[in-house]
């Protein structure tokens, strides 16, 4: 018999990333990268984003840890599609001028 884990914090669509049910504009993969890149701890997360309850943030990571590999992929993604979009967007006059007066 399998048992299937519940997050009670967490929302999980059909091809939808992860997200706060309470708060569905914040995914589960923008909680985690708080942890990645800062390593701040659930409270730390609250402390620093004051929208977020202590059990959502508590949630996210648990969630994250038991699919990470998949979370991870969703970042990855992410962030490939940033430098895609950096690479190919034009830059802006005014970072050209201070480009050419050496100031980037």
């Amino acid at each position: 018999m399998a048992v299937e884990l519940t997050y009670p914090h967490i929302e999980k669509l059909e091809g939808e990333p992860a997200r706060l049910k309470r708060l569905p504009r914040i995914r589960v993969a923008q909680i985690a990268m708080d942890y990645l890149a800062h390593g701040w701890s659930p409270d730390e997360m609250c402390r620093q984003h004051p929208y977020l309850q202590p059990a959502e943030a508590h949630a996210a990571m648990t969630y994250y840890f038991d699919r990470q590999d998949e979370i991870d992929r969703e970042i990855q993604k992410e962030w490939q599609d940033v430098e895609q979009a950096r690479s190919q967007a034009s830059q802006s006059p005014f970072f050209v001028r201070m480009r050419a007066k050496g100031l980037l």
